[in-house]
C-alpha cells in the first residue's frame, strides 16, 4: 500500500484517546461498493500508521483502528470479516469470486416446497463462511473464538439478525459482559457457530432461506438483519458502546468516540410524475425496498442529531445535511454523544434514472453482472469524498 502522504496529520494524542465504531449497511451483492470505500480507507489509514512505526503498519487491518466493527446482512459478512483479521483486498477476493455462485437460481426440478421459500439456495454462502470462521483446530468458530480477540473491550464485533420467531430485532456483539453472552447459560449466544450468524444476517427473505439456530432447549428462525431498524447499524452501535445496559460503557463525546457508516448505494424509489405502473402488483414489489430505504435514511439522520456530524451528503432539501461545520443547518448546541462521517452514493431523479438505464439491475441486491459498475462507481466516490481526518 503505498501512496502520498496527507496534507492532514494529527496530534498523536488524538489517535490514542479515540474510540472508533465501523458500521456497514446492509444491501446484497452492492456491499462491493462498501468495499470499494473500505479499500479507501484501510489505505489512507494504512499510509498513516506506516508514517509513524514502518514496522507496526507492516500488517495493519482495519480492526486495529476501529474499535468496534458492525454489520448487517452483507454488512455482516464484511465486518466479520474484518474482525477476523482479513484486509480488505481478501474479502472483496471473495465477494469477486463467490458472489456470482452465491446468487444462482436454484433449477426449475428443485421441490415445490423450496420455490415458495427462496429464490436462492443457503448452500453457497454457508459452504464458504463455514470454510472460513473455523478454529486452528477445525472446529467452528463462535463469538468468543480468540481470533475475534474475544473478550477485549476495545475488540467489538456486532451482527444484526431477526429472530423471526419472536418477531425481534438481535444486534448480537461478542461482548462477554453482554447479558446474554454468560456462558453458565444454556442458552448463551457466544455458543452459536459464527458461520451461522452471519449466514442468518443474509437471509433476504424471498431471496434466501431462513437459517435455524438451537439455542439452549428452543430453536429459533432467524432472517436478514435488514428487516430490523437496523439494516444501518450505525445507531444501534453506538448506542451499545454507550448505554449502561449494554456494559460496554465508553465516556461519550464527538472527541472520544467517531462513528464511521457506510452505506450500500441509495437508488430514489421516487417514480416520475404519470407514470403508468401505479398498479397493486407493482406496489407489492416495491413497498418493501422503499421501507428499508426509509429506515435506514432515519438511522443517518438520528446519527447525525445525536452526534456531530463532519461528512455527509444532503439528507433532504429541507433539513440539509447537520454537518457541525455549517451552523445555519447543524442541529442546535447540547448533547453530543459521538462524532458521526457517513459515507454513501445517493442517485435521485434524472441521475437515478439515467443509471438504471445503463444497468438496469443496478439497484437489485442479486446484482451479480453488475459488479464492475459497482466497483467504478465505489472507486470514483471513495476517491472523491473518503479523507484521512474523518477518520481519526
Amino acid at each position: 500500500m503505498n501512496g502520498a502522504p496527507s496534507s492532514w496529520e494529527p496530534e498523536p494524542t488524538t489517535i490514542n484517546a479515540m474510540k472508533r465504531i465501523l458500521a456497514l449497511d446492509g444491501g446484497g451483492i452492492r456491499g462491493v461498493f462498501t468495499l470499494e470505500v473500505l479499500l479507501r480507507i484501510e489505505k489512507l489509514l494504512h499510509d498513516y500508521y506506516a508514517r509513524q512505526d514502518p514496522a507496526q503498519a507492516r500488517n495493519f487491518t482495519l480492526r486495529d483502528h476501529f474499535s468496534f466493527l458492525a454489520g448487517t446482512s452483507t454488512g455482516a459478512i464484511i465486518a466479520t470479516c474484518l474482525a477476523w483479521g482479513m484486509t480488505v483486498e481478501h474479502i472483496l477476493n471473495l465477494y469477486l469470486e463467490h458472489g456470482p455462485g452465491m446468487f444462482q437460481p436454484l433449477p426449475w426440478y428443485r421441490p415445490i416446497k423450496k420455490y415458495l421459500v427462496a429464490k436462492f439456495a443457503a448452500a453457497p454462502i454457508s459452504e464458504m463462511l463455514r470454510e472460513i470462521f473455523v478454529e486452528a483446530d477445525g472446529s467452528p468458530a463462535t463469538l468468543a473464538s480468540p481470533q475475534l480477540r474475544h473478550g477485549e473491550k476495545n475488540n467489538l464485533l456486532m451482527v444484526v439478525l431477526r429472530n423471526h420467531s419472536t418477531g425481534s430485532a438481535w444486534p448480537l456483539t461478542n461482548n462477554p459482559l453482554a447479558r446474554f453472552n454468560d456462558p453458565a447459560a444454556a442458552d448463551c449466544n457466544t455458543r452459536i457457530p459464527l458461520w451461522r450468524l452471519v449466514r442468518a444476517s443474509t437471509a433476504a427473505p424471498t431471496f434466501f432461506p431462513p437459517e435455524k439456530i438451537q439455542l439452549g432447549p428452543a430453536e429459533y428462525v432467524f432472517v436478514d438483519g435488514s428487516i430490523t431498524p437496523y439494516s444501518n447499524p450505525a445507531l444501534i452501535a453506538a448506542l451499545t458502546a454507550i448505554l449502561p445496559g449494554y456494559h460496554v460503557n465508553w465516556p461519550t463525546g464527538p472527541d472520544k468516540i467517531r462513528v464511521v457508516s457506510v452505506g450500500t448505494i441509495a437508488f430514489s424509489s421516487e417514480l416520475p410524475v404519470g407514470d403508468p405502473r401505479l398498479w397493486v402488483g407493482y406496489f407489492a414489489r416495491s413497498i418493501p425496498a422503499a421501507l428499508l430505504q426509509s429506515i435506514a435514511w432515519q438511522q443517518d439522520y438520528l446519527c447525525r442529531c445525536l452526534g456531530d456530524c463532519i461528512f455527509g451528503a444532503e439528507l433532504d432539501a429541507e433539513a440539509g445535511d447537520l454537518i457541525a461545520a455549517h451552523p445555519q443547518l447543524a442541529p442546535p448546541a447540547g448533547r453530543s454523544w459521538f462524532s458521526y462521517v457517513r459515507y454513501n452514493r445517493t442517485y435521485k431523479k434524472q441521475e437515478m434514472q439515467r443509471i438504471l438505464r445503463e444497468n438496469p439491475r443496478l439497484a437489485r441486491i442479486d446484482a451479480v453482472d453488475a459488479i464492475p459498475h459497482l466497483r467504478a462507481i465505489g472507486q470514483e466516490y471513495a476517491a472523491e469524498h473518503v479523507k484521512l481526518e474523518h477518520l481519526i
